[in-house]
């Protein structure tokens, strides 16, 4: 009934016919569509409605047609259908399966040599709006073979920001499954990230803002963390907070000096990382540079992300502390002169009394496909596993001062505590008459009409 479904049934016929000479006027059909979708929005809500097969349509002419002028078009039309942020409609082209075409065009336009830019920018930054809903586009793409199309385009167009900010928000999207980040890391994705994410410079702000994120959401898989370590990648990300933290005077790039603590914060998840930590005096770095964020209220966010990092890398000790590192001091009433207690009493004030029982020991990578967590809301409920949580361990134990055996003497003089009540007469609402115990003993004196 409008213009675009009658284009839609035009494009759907195209797709039936198989004859040369329908090339001209696909050519005509797709540049129609194009030029509505680009500038109506009642035509991209049409597109979208419940009930069109607008999308089936163009994704259908995607998998059955070669990939030319046309198909760019039909990408285009994506995405500006879909907008800038996505949302519903990002949605609806991943229920129609969206998602495994647009990974096989990528696979297929990334076998052209040299790759086309125009192209390659527009694939990416489609994939990248249709990630976030789709919870298994990381198998898809390393099950299509497109998991490493992204990280080569970064590896050879290093200084093409245009080209490589899309890049880095796919792979961002792709690092979120386990599987796919270890494999990233194999072939090289962190030392990449580290010659994008360098010191201190105004220019590129996006692009350094989303190669942190992706490089934070690839340090959250042990194997990562343990090689950044290893090359000691944890002292440059120090030296790079102190840099941003002294030359953003005005507190403009906040989001960039967080994203670089949560870097740190996903690399001290293990515990070659805290200790890499402590020894690049991040315990003082950090503590400083809080201190001079607590006036301005917009930097508490940095204050609390750094408060999750120390608490988490301080060394552990148990009570009671007789070193400086405490401010009370609990004295035992007897100390053993030889003994587990003697030797800790004994240790030097920069010893870890505690042995950090985490999980660095595990070389194998967990292989699940799911999700991996969201640190942001298990860091506002990190618990202290110092503090006492069972409310029966914290209530006082009451015991009695003497046997039961020797308390049953008294029971006569309190038969309320141990007598049935429930004997009376629910009917008349009266209690039987009173029969006094003769092993009380003494004169039973009943008082008259009138006494009180």
């Amino acid at each position: 009934s409008s213009r675009t479904m009658s284009l839609l049934s035009q494009l759907e016929k195209i797709n039936l016919d198989s004859v040369l000479g329908e090339a001209g006027n696909a050519r005509y059909v797709t540049s129609k569509i194009l030029h509505l979708v680009q500038s109506q929005e009642k035509t991209r809500k049409e597109m979208t409605s419940k009930g069109s097969t607008g999308i089936d349509v163009i994704l259908s002419t995607l998998e059955v047609k070669p990939f030319n002028l046309c198909g760019y078009r039909y990408i285009a039309s994506f995405h500006f259908i879909i907008g800038l942020r996505g949302g519903r409609r990002a949605s609806v082209l991943v229920t129609k399966g969206g998602t495994q075409i647009l990974l096989q065009l990528l696979l297929t336009a990334s076998k052209d040599s040299p790759p086309n830019e125009e192209l390659m920018v527009l694939l990416h930054t489609l994939l990248a709006k249709i990630g976030p809903k789709d919870k298994k586009i990381g198998m898809k793409a390393r099950i299509n073979g497109a998991l490493n199309i992204s990280l080569n385009l970064v590896k050879q167009n290093l200084q093409n920001h245009r080209l490589i900010l899309p890049c880095l928000q796919v792979l961002r999207v792709y690092s979120t499954n386990s599987v796919n980040a270890v494999s990233l890391g194999k072939n090289g994705v962190i030392e990449l990230m580290f010659k994008i994410v360098g010191p201190f410079s105004k220019k590129n702000t996006s692009l350094m803002k989303v190669a942190l994120d992706t490089l934070a959401a690839l340090l959250k898989s042990k194997t990562n963390a343990r090689r950044a370590v290893d090359r000691g990648y944890v002292q440059v990300l120090l030296t790079i907070y102190v840099d941003w933290h002294r030359h953003d005077s005005r507190h403009r790039y906040m989001l960039i000096r967080k994203g670089v603590l949560q870097c740190i914060k996903s690399v001290t998840n293990i515990k070659l990382g805290r200790k890499a930590f402590i020894d690049a005096n991040g315990m003082k770095i950090l503590y400083n540079t809080s201190q001079e964020c607590l006036a301005v209220r917009t930097l508490d966010p940095l204050v609390n992300t750094s408060s999750l990092i120390m608490r988490k890398c301080f060394p552990k000790n148990r009570l009671p502390l007789p070193t400086i590192k405490s401010a009370f001091h609990f004295q035992l009433p007897v100390i053993p002169a030889s003994g587990p207690v003697a030797q800790l009493y004994n240790l030097p004030p920069d010893v870890d009394d505690v042995v950090d029982e985490s999980d660095d020991n595990d070389d194998a990578e967990t292989e699940s496909e799911l999700e991996t967590e969201n640190d942001d809301d298990k860091d506002q409920h990190f618990k202290n596993d110092d503090i006492e949580t069972d409310i029966n361990k914290l209530k006082p134990r009451q015991e009695l001062g003497r046997p039961i055996e020797e308390l049953k003497m008294y029971e006569q003089f309190f038969p309320e505590l141990s007598e049935n009540f429930q004997e009376c007469d629910l009917v008349s609402k009266e209690p039987k008459p009173f029969v006094p115990d003769a092993n009380l003993g003494g004169p039973i004196v009943v008082p008259t009409a009138g006494e009180e």
